[in-house]
């Protein structure tokens, strides 16, 4: 009997293939299947691709740093649980040639550097990919070494009691992931020569680092002893916890891939459920001869389910192919931001694409389908006998836990999933509710229009088919509120994304930063650079200061276990003064500095004014209130009231946290994780840094700088800027490419919706036919309703779209919200015209039939 299902199955399936409703049910779940694999082909191949390439950027597998040289038993330890150790140390010197001297940053590696990678290298014959470092007795230099110190290859250098030749040139480190950490450049050495510089003594800032590749068994093998690490101060980089991150920008792009994903699933859903109505109500006829010929319950509802499930397989095959070529085409948007080359696809998003098709069938088709189980054989006979439709909530009930459960699978989080879910079904009750209001509202206005032209009682009469029809009229409403809802929603948050990105490099971002200007070059430095600069930052000053104490305790037990090898713990930070809070600074917790706790002068110029007159010690009587970024705090599980001891210098100084600063670390201006009021730290030796922007015509300020302010180092991030303002744009084009994939999701309800409704409409045009209205009035009239119907929609799907957009920019995108008032003209306009258009073209054959033809599909209504 199952052959026999089969071949029925397969023959109305392909019959039916020339019908509207098959057609929008089969776009439908093509386009849920292209969104989805799309989507997760795409996402899937950038996390294996970070996964691939955290090693590289860390370094290895597992990366320890400590300011001294590791034991013997340690590297036994970690050698016996399988990784091969690479050794690493990296300190700051001066560098000289010729009487030229330069502050570097020196990086000494072994013969087994790198584990993973290449570095490139110019020897002179252009860049070389080599995989392993300079040989004793030689040093790479980065190309800003080479111009400061005026360095040609084959040339030695003083590096400390021992000189080096330099035999390359090196642009790209392997195990390099770039940023601002380090401002010096940089000089690539052999650890063999570490020993004759004599640079390494007691006291020397020097880190000492192992660098460890091995198999994933080898990290859980030794995470004990990572934790013994970690509590003793060592750092401890993991290459699945320390994975390289995308950036901000990438960041909000894969959120809003996967939302827009969601969002076509949930259309492609809703089109589904309209379609599915249709094509039971088509075959109700054709299930009751199939009763007449003996079928039973099971096998009218084997039959069905075995067609539309061979159409889901074709729309999944289709969609998938179709999700293949869509994330290539997003990777070749965004080849050149990508901070790796991805590996090939996956299988996994092929069965994801698969799955989410019948997903989709069985939640949004599902129930409406079995109302073909409970068909009469009598209805052959008579055609009122049709089975009762399923209850509206159980259709919605079915499809919202199935959409929850497509939530969870794609977003990995079930909290969200059922929070969400809840939400969205008390969402529903409300709009039902407020569609009623409105559509009842809307259509007791259309109702007083007193007018006597054609379109005044076209309106009339579209409005009373509307109310005949109201709870059908309800359900296209709700159908395409959500629809307009959807649309509008990615395409605002496409639009904001964009603004955002583009007022975060506008077009006089500095793109120079300029670092150890000492107090006396600070005039000098400031008449040499503000006239030639279009714009540019404070110059603040810089004190070096570790902390010492947190609350009384030393800083490893007053933090949290896994903050015990924070940097900021280790090292030295970079602390500043400031009398008022610095631009892109938000204060988030407690309150700036009261002017009692303040002092100095910001009137002078672009520099803000800051007494570098030393003062004499005075005895610390109460905690100096500071400032801290928020992330820092955060990490730190420190927050308002706690008290922090600085040592810098010779000195210490107890502070208290007052408040906390959101900073925006993209903003390519000078930031700083804490700040103390002035009339603090100007009696410690400090330096400035500032930011600037030098246009193209001025760039022969650098090489005076360079002359003129030897010991300044300056930071070209020109390039930087470049690539960043090049992978917005590439981002931007790979928004719209998902955003185009939402808008044929949101056309294809707008289809099956208006499809479902064509035999009513037809009945009634050919009632209005008999009664004498001509093919003018009743085009006038079909257009009328859809209008009204478009209208309605349009102006609910506003209201929904901007509170969710706020919600999803505060908690999702980390954008701020805003109001769109052309939201709440265009998208009521246009859905009226959309609706309009697109139902006018539909009915065009149904106003060509004859009475008699429209009436006989009263049937199928």
């Amino acid at each position: 009997m199952s052959d026999v299902n089969w071949r029925l199955a397969m023959r109305s399936l392909k019959r039916d293939l020339r019908a509207a409703d098959v057609r929008a049910l089969f776009i439908a779940l093509v386009l849920a299947v292209a969104a989805s694999t799309m989507i997760a082909f795409f996402l899937d191949r950038l996390e294996r691709g970070l996964e691939r390439q955290a090693g590289q950027m860390l370094g290895g597998d597992l990366v320890l740093e400590q300011r001294d040289p590791f034991s013997a038993e340690l590297r036994e330890r970690l050698e016996s649980a399988g990784f091969v150790l690479s050794d690493q140390i990296d300190l700051v010197s001066m560098i000289s040639r010729d009487g030229r001297f330069q502050p570097a940053s020196l990086k000494a590696v072994d013969e087994v550097y790198p584990h993973y990678g290449v570095s490139y290298v110019d020897f002179g014959d252009g860049t070389e990919q080599i995989a392993s470092g300079p040989p004793p007795g030689e040093a790479w230099a980065d190309p800003r070494l080479i111009e400061l110190v005026e360095i040609e290859l084959g040339d030695r250098v003083q590096v400390g009691q021992t000189e080096l030749t330099i035999s390359g040139i090196i642009e790209r480190e392997a195990d390099q992931s770039g940023g601002f950490g380090n401002f010096n450049p940089r000089l690539m050495m052999n650890t063999a020569d570490v020993e004759a510089t004599g640079l390494v003594q007691e006291g020397s800032r020097v880190e000492f680092e192992i660098l460890a590749a091995g198999a994933p068994a080898a990290l859980d093998q030794v995470q004990g002893l990572l934790a013994e690490l970690r509590r003793d101060g060592v750092e401890v980089r993991d290459v699945r916890v320390d994975r390289p991150q995308l950036g901000n920008a990438l960041q909000r792009a894969e959120s809003y891939l996967g939302l827009a994903g969601l969002a076509a699933v949930l259309l492609a859903g809703v089109a589904v459920a309209m379609s599915t109505r249709r094509y039971v109500e088509r075959h109700l006829d054709t299930a009751a001869l199939l009763r007449c010929f003996g079928a039973s319950q099971r096998q009218l509802v084997t039959i069905f389910t075995l067609q539309l499930l061979g159409l889901a397989l074709v729309a999944a095959v289709i969609g998938a192919l179709l999700g293949l070529l869509g994330q290539a085409v997003l990777i070749w948007l965004l080849v050149s931001f990508l901070p790796m080359t991805l590996p090939p696809p996956g299988l996994m998003p092929l069965g994801l694409g698969v799955f989410t098709a019948l997903a989709v069938l069985v939640g949004f088709a599902g129930p409406t389908l079995l109302r073909i189980k409970q068909v009469s054989a009598l209805k052959v006979l008579r055609r009122e006998l049709d089975p009762l439709p399923p209850s509206a909530w159980l259709v919605v009930g079915v499809a919202s836990i199935v959409f929850g459960g497509l939530l969870w699978l794609y977003s990995g989080s079930l909290p969200l999933a059922i929070g969400l879910l809840i939400g969205g079904a008390l969402l529903l009750g409300v709009l039902w509710m407020i569609s009623a209001l409105l559509l009842s509202g809307l259509l007791r206005v259309v109702q007083r229009f007193s007018g006597r032209s054609e379109w005044s009682q076209a309106l009339r009469l579209g409005g009373r088919q509307l109310a005949r029809r109201r709870q059908a009229g309800l359900g296209q409403l709700l159908a395409f509120s959500v629809t307009f809802f959807a649309m509008a929603m990615i395409v605002l948050v496409r639009g904001d994304l964009l603004s955002t990105w583009q007022d975060q490099l506008p077009e006089n971002t500095p793109n120079y930063f300029a670092i150890n200007i000492q107090p006396s070059e600070r005039d000098p430095f400031e008449a040499a650079v503000s006239p030639r600069v279009e714009t540019q930052s404070t110059l603040y000053p810089m004190v070096r200061g570790r902390v010492i104490a947190i609350n009384d305790q030393p800083p490893r037990d007053a933090v949290p276990p896994d903050a015990r090898g924070d940097n900021s713990l280790r090292r030295e930070l970079n602390l500043t003064w400031q009398s008022d809070v610095p631009e892109g600074n938000e204060v988030v917790a407690g309150e700036w500095f009261s002017s009692a706790q303040t002092r100095g002068d910001a009137s002078q110029g672009w520099i803000s004014a800051v007494d570098a007159t030393p003062q004499a010690a005075t005895q610390q009587t109460s905690p100096v209130p500071i400032s801290m970024e928020d992330g820092l705090a955060e990490r730190l599980g420190l927050s308002i009231g706690d008290e922090m001891t600085f040592s810098v210098g010779s000195d210490e100084i107890t502070t208290q946290i007052t408040s906390l600063r959101s900073l925006n670390w993209d903003s390519f201006q000078p930031n700083f994780f804490v700040i103390f009021p002035p009339g603090v730290l100007e009696q410690f030796g400090h330096s400035y840094i500032t930011a600037f922007h030098l246009p193209e015509a001025e760039q022969g300020l650098i090489r005076e700088l360079i002359t003129n302010f030897p010991g300044v180092s300056l930071l070209n991030v020109d390039a930087i800027l470049g690539q960043v303002r090049d992978v917005l744009a590439q981002v931007t084009r790979a928004v719209e490419l998902v955003l185009a994939l939402v808008l044929l999701a949101g056309i294809s309800v707008l289809y099956a919706a208006l499809t479902a409704s064509l035999p009513v409409r037809a009945h009634e045009s050919g009632l209005l036919r008999v009664f004498g209205a001509g093919s003018r009035m009743i085009s006038r009239v079909q257009v009328a309703e859809y209008a009204l119907l478009g209208f309605a929609s349009g102006l609910m799907g506003a209201v929904l779209a901007e509170l969710t957009s706020a919600v999803l920019y505060i908690y999702l995108l980390d954008l701020t919200p805003r109001l769109h008032l052309g939201l709440w003209v265009l998208l009521p306009v246009g859905g009226a015209l959309l609706i309009g258009i697109i139902g006018h073209a539909l009915s065009r054959d149904l106003r060509r039939q004859a009475p008699a033809a429209s009436l006989g599909l009263l049937g199928e209504a």
